[in-house]
């Protein structure tokens, strides 16, 4: 026991626990805070990463899904679209998806393709059952005109029931000049093109405005490809003088000089066949069902219910 004045190995002070031993219980419970945070900062970190690793997974196997159904919708499309560019983008975009899928991919990225693909097979799909909706059309139309036929009693006279439906004098297609002023029937050549497969009787090429002549060449591989042969053109650009002509020669079923569509070269006449063309024939439901997804359409005034019906008359609206 150590008198009132004594020293020892550790200083007292009021009786509690030596200040050496409180600092060494500070710098331990310090030690084990610190320990304590670099673990929870670790096991965040760890978090954080597996989190960032999940979003990349998935949306990555996002990618590869929507990249395997827009593939079967391009094999499945083969033949029966009206215009394969829908069916180009979409390999397109499967091609890029596929150069990505070859490597590590951000998610930002991913969603970006996901969203590409799926929207060019969504575009094939609609395309392709438009052309499925045109056949099924065509083939209704060609059993109607069978069974119309079966139903029909023989005819009783040699007049050709396919014979053209036009009885006026015949005119031709007209010719833009370098100095047209671009008033209708006066387009300029400058802004025209003529078209790639047929000419008119007197070996005269039919001309449209370079956007409709375009849009038709495009339209007609596809008539092609359905029918075995080029749409047939009868009169496309129709010159001022000429339309004068008609009008002389027609009345009222030409229309008054200066507002013709034909005059401003967006305006085709097929034949007047009434078999090839008319009403109820397999091609004209075809124009009717794809003409409009290459700008081609037939106007309200001359279907057969409208005020002025033509089946040989249809026009470029873009």
């Amino acid at each position: 026991m150590l008198g009132a004045g004594g020293t020892g190995a550790w200083a007292w002070q009021d009786g509690r626990r030596p200040a050496a031993a409180d600092d060494l219980t500070s710098a331990r419970a310090a030690a084990a805070v610190s320990d304590d945070a670099s673990q929870v900062s670790g096991l965040t970190a760890q978090a954080a990463q597996a989190a960032a690793q999940g979003l990349t997974d998935q949306s990555r196997a996002e990618l590869q899904q929507a990249v395997a159904a827009a593939r079967a919708v391009l094999d499945g499309s083969a033949g029966q679209v009206s215009d394969d560019a829908v069916r180009t983008a979409l390999a397109s975009a499967l091609t890029e998806a596929d150069q990505a899928l070859a490597g590590t991919v951000a998610p930002a990225r991913a969603a970006t393709l996901t969203a590409s693909v799926s929207t060019a097979a969504a575009q094939v799909n609609q395309a392709q059952q438009a052309w499925q909706a045109a056949r099924a059309a065509q083939a209704a139309a060609q059993a109607a005109a069978k069974a119309r036929a079966a139903a029909s009693p023989a005819p009783t006279s040699s007049v050709d029931p396919c014979r053209t439906t036009y009885t006026g004098p015949p005119f031709w297609t007209s010719v833009p000049t370098a100095t047209g002023d671009g008033s209708n029937g006066n387009l300029p050549a400058s802004s025209m093109t003529a078209l790639s497969w047929t000419t008119d009787s007197h070996g005269t090429r039919f001309y449209l405005l370079t956007p409709a002549a375009q849009a038709l060449e495009r339209l007609n591989v596809a008539f092609r490809a359905a029918f075995g042969h080029n749409l047939d053109i009868d009169l496309a650009y129709r010159d001022y003088a000429t339309q004068v002509a008609m009008r002389a020669a027609l009345g009222t079923v030409a229309a008054v000089p200066g507002t013709s569509p034909h005059g401003y070269g967006k305006a085709i006449d097929v034949p007047e066949l009434p078999c090839e063309y008319g009403w109820n024939s397999a091609q004209r439901a075809w124009l009717l069902a794809h003409g409009p997804s290459f700008g081609w359409v037939q106007p309200a005034w001359a279907l057969q219910n409208g005020s002025g019906p033509e089946y040989w008359h249809y026009e470029y609206t873009g």
